[in-house]
């Protein structure tokens, strides 16, 4: 018999935990500082920062802050007291549902307290096991989670391949016919690795060869893509095709929530059968209010969504420009990628931050492929032409080390809280 806590123990923390003896608190867990924007502090330095998903710029908006203070001062954190079903329902919540749903072009919406758990619950509510789902290769997390909890079979089709696609949907009629069941397939509107778009279009389009029902993940374009920021399926011009449409708050709403907009009677069974919030507390009063004042600047101030473009269009051209590879995106998520191991990767990190002040995530395995690097920009609306230019010459440079072997030469620091330096 094996004791849980050795095993847990032994296996150091799992495939990224194990490298957290020198990486927690610099490349893992980093505490950045100040006012949320392009600047801020870590480590007692300033920052050029490019990785937070404040796309259009609202979490320090004048507006913005002055309506969560407001709802905090009026209601506290903790109105309404208790889950919606039973004492957590009021009139700003339903305010924010219509208001929402009217945005993206959908009948009703239904509140989430937290994007991940939503999603997570919005699959085991839609699903029995006799159900199939086809899903993209390179769905996020949570909806891989969800998927671990459906009991019935799942086929993956291999990221934004239509033939492939096509291929896993005949099995999966095949199956769904056998069990008296029926077929979901889902995907994203903006894949948040690599920025490319799910062809929501062609999915639709398919719908005319096979019976299915769609659901998409639209955390990062909701608010960056479509006309007005309405969305990836807005985009594509086929929200009526897309059934089922969830969105989080976190990213161009910087807050926290979600929710999910379908037809009235489909939001009303959600409502009354999603586990993770008939038996969660409702989501709090100042950030109903807050989301109510962000999803009205974005609603009525489109330059929002066009100031994060034009930075956008300046960081990806340049980056071609300069030779980078930023691969297939086609959304604001940028991703540069290079070439290298953990070594490399982490000192090169190290000299972007010590010696060049700029910020962003870095992506190596496991998560990725090993010998492959990615550097994740994430572009704002707050940010400027002049940063763009700033960190476009401090890529290069890294770059140019890369290439010259620089940081392979060099030890993986043993603790990120010993002062290293890159020359």
């Amino acid at each position: 018999m094996v004791d849980i806590f050795e095993r847990l123990e032994k296996n150091a923390g799992g495939p990224i935990g194990q490298y957290m003896g020198y990486a927690h608190g610099y490349y893992a867990f980093p505490k950045l500082e100040g006012e949320i924007g392009p600047r801020m502090k870590f480590r007692g330095k300033e920052m050029l920062n490019w990785s937070l998903n404040n796309y259009l710029g609202l979490a320090n908006h004048p507006e913005v802050r002055k309506a969560d203070a407001e709802g905090a001062a009026k209601f506290g954190m903790a109105a309404p007291m208790g889950a919606r079903m039973m004492s957590g329902q009021t009139i700003y919540h339903e305010q924010l549902e219509r208001e929402l749903a009217e945005f993206v072009g959908k009948e009703d919406a239904f509140l989430l307290n937290f994007g991940y758990q939503g999603m997570l619950s919005i699959i085991d509510c839609l699903l029995t096991p006799r159900d199939v789902v086809v899903y993209d290769a390179e769905a996020h997390a949570c909806i891989i989670d969800g998927l671990r909890m459906h009991k019935g079979k799942r086929f993956v089709f291999g990221h934004n391949d239509m033939d492939s696609l096509r291929l896993q949907l005949r099995h999966a009629t095949d199956l769904a016919e056998e069990q008296n069941g029926g077929v979901l397939v889902i995907t994203e509107g903006v894949f948040g690795m690599k920025g490319d778009l799910g062809k929501l279009d062609e999915i639709v389009a398919l719908k005319k060869e096979f019976q299915f029902r769609l659901l998409v993940d639209d955390a990062h374009g909701f608010g960056t893509m479509g006309p007005k920021g309405r969305g990836t399926a807005a985009h594509f011009g086929v929200t009526e095709g897309v059934d089922v449409l969830f969105n989080t708050f976190a990213k161009s709403m910087a807050g926290i929530g979600a929710f999910v907009a379908s037809h009235r009677w489909l939001v009303n069974l959600l409502r009354y059968n999603m586990r993770s919030q008939l038996y969660a507390k409702s989501l709090p009063m100042p950030m109903v209010i807050g989301a109510l004042k962000r999803i009205e600047l974005i609603r009525e101030h489109p330059e929002f969504q066009e100031n994060l473009w034009t930075i956008v269009r300046a960081m990806q051209s340049q980056l071609v420009e300069n030779g980078f590879n930023i691969g297939v995106t086609n959304s604001p998520v940028t991703p540069v990628f290079l070439k290298g191991g953990v070594q490399e990767a982490t000192n090169l990190v190290v000299d972007l931050r010590e010696n060049h002040n700029v910020f962003c995530s870095m992506v190596i395995y496991p998560v990725i492929p090993k010998g492959e690097i990615i550097l994740r920009i994430i572009p704002t609306a707050a940010h400027t032409l002049e940063d763009v230019e700033y960190t476009i010459n401090a890529f290069k440079a890294v770059r140019e080390k890369l290439e010259q072997g620089v940081y392979a030469s060099m030890p993986i620091p043993m603790r990120a809280d010993e002062g290293f330096k890159v020359r």
